[in-house]
């Protein structure tokens, strides 16, 4: 069953159910690739417990959006002018965070001085720097949030916290698995897994940038 068919879902089932379908579609969106998850493996190679932080970071940025679209809000999050200040300056901070990860990543003992961010600031500029995570919220969350708000306030705080709990379980796995599995990495593993993650950041950094210039 896709996406689109358990959105349609949502209006026909109770607080249960519609918090069951929140899980099954937040999943979906955390397990994909991007920003945060390779902030989180670079981060997991120093602190089995660093994909806490960088859930947290990310949901510093993600809470009060969702509460923003909310209260009204989408709207004004999916202006041209918000969306093209978010890809070209949020790229720019991914590119950066980037080559501080090509810099280290023949230094397995490199210490959070040596990428100048720590996981919560990484998670926080991983997040806040990703216009189609903004996006996402504005089309497919919206969906969720306005069935949440049909159940109150109660039942939209609930769904919130829910869906951070989905992303809190999955940061965490990711960091925890990698420091455990740290001890196998010899210096030319670190440099070739800190060299794979500058670069994701870097193409995703330029691939933001070019999506807010086009657009229209």
């Amino acid at each position: 069953m896709g996406i689109e068919s358990l959105l349609l879902m949502v209006n026909n089932v109770g607080l249960l159910g519609f918090l069951a379908i929140t899980v099954v579609v937040s999943l979906s969106g955390v397990l994909a690739p991007g920003p945060v998850l390779t902030v989180t493996i670079a981060k997991g190679h120093k602190d089995k417990n660093a994909g806490a932080w960088v859930a947290a970071g990310h949901g510093i940025v993600e809470i009060p959006l969702i509460l923003l679209i909310y209260l009204g809000f989408s709207n004004y999050l999916t202006s041209t002018l918000f969306l093209r200040a978010i890809g070209i300056i949020g790229g720019l901070l991914l590119v950066y965070m980037g080559i501080s990860l090509i810099k280290v990543r023949g230094n397995p003992e490199y210490s959070e001085r040596d990428v100048s961010y720590g996981p919560v600031l990484g998670g926080i500029l991983a997040t806040g720097s990703n216009p189609y995570f903004i996006l996402w919220w504005a089309t497919v969350g919206l969906t969720l949030i306005s069935r949440a708000a049909t159940f109150g306030f109660i039942g939209f705080a609930v769904f919130a916290v829910v869906h951070w709990l989905c992303d809190l379980a999955w940061d965490w796995f990711v960091s925890f698995s990698v420091f455990k599995s740290r001890k196998l990495w010899t210096r030319k593993v670190h440099a070739i897994v800190f060299s794979a993650c500058g670069l994701l950041l870097c193409w995703f950094g330029v691939g933001f940038i070019i999506g807010g210039i086009r657009i229209l």
